[in-house]
């Protein structure tokens, strides 16, 4: 699917979010990259298979 040199991430890497983006529709909150995962801003992902992967967003520490 990539024709990018070097290739890509696939899908099944652990590192996919590093594929490059073919789509970005920032007011939509999603960005379709170059192994066909759907990235969305709050992290999660939508891989081709049709995976969910639930966002993963560092968590904040409490202000006291």
């Amino acid at each position: 699917m990539c024709q990018h040199h070097p290739h890509c991430p696939t899908a099944e890497a652990s590192d996919r979010e590093a594929a490059l983006p073919l789509a970005f529709r920032p007011e939509q909150g999603w960005s379709l990259l170059c192994n066909g995962v759907l990235l969305f801003e709050d992290t999660g992902e939508l891989l081709p298979d049709g995976q969910i992967i639930a966002p993963h967003r560092p968590l904040t520490a409490a202000v006291a």
